[in-house]
């Protein structure tokens, strides 16, 4: 699915939204349609439905915005050494092996099942990001000959280092998707 498709906007937004498009969608079709295809203008509103569940599902156990900036002030309050030990623990719960690097654009070395993905974070608390970083995860991923990469920023992210990332075809990992990863790990629980 592409990353800026409506669905795939609307599974990273709160649930309840798609369930408000499909019951907006029902209603024209109702009021709009001639009785006998109401109905089956009615059924168009079912993909959405459809969003709204594996958005709550994917949500279910998510922090809201309260816990979200406590978690936030946590993670920035950190120092390099506790914020990297909790982001391998997140991967390694997820499955990955995990080993730190030294040097270079790349932080960390994420393997699972043979597939390389390289990770910068030690920028995690940088204001902005704009491409120079990119540009050194992109040439410690070339050197590695690592299947991906993914950068994780904290702050604003440049509209030149975005594209910049999409051509590289390097993963952006902002804020909010760090704490979905955390939360999910149950790694902050612990920390």
């Amino acid at each position: 699915m592409a990353e800026n498709s409506l669905f795939a906007i609307l599974l990273r937004k709160p649930w309840w939204i798609s369930v408000a498009i499909a019951a907006v969608v029902s209603l024209l079709a109702r009021a709009l349609l001639p009785a006998d295809l109401a109905v089956a203008g009615m059924l168009g509103s079912f993909p959405f439905v459809v969003i709204a569940a594996m958005a709550a599902w994917r949500q279910r156990n998510a922090p809201n915005a309260a816990q979200r900036e406590q978690l936030l002030q946590r993670l920035q309050a950190m120092n390099a050494r506790e914020f990297a030990a909790l982001v391998e623990a997140a991967w390694r719960s997820q499955g990955f092996e995990v080993r730190p690097l030294k040097g270079g654009g790349a932080d960390l070395a994420l393997d699972k099942g043979g597939q390389l993905t390289l990770m910068s974070l030690r920028r995690w608390k940088a204001a902005s990001t704009g491409v120079e970083p990119l540009r050194e995860l992109q040439a410690a991923r070339e050197q590695q000959q690592a299947d991906a990469a993914i950068y994780l920023a904290g702050g604003e992210v440049s509209d030149k280092a975005r594209s910049y990332a999409r051509e590289a075809g390097l993963r952006l990992i902002d804020a909010p998707e760090l704490l979905q990863l955390l939360h999910a790990s149950g790694v902050l629980r612990k920390a």
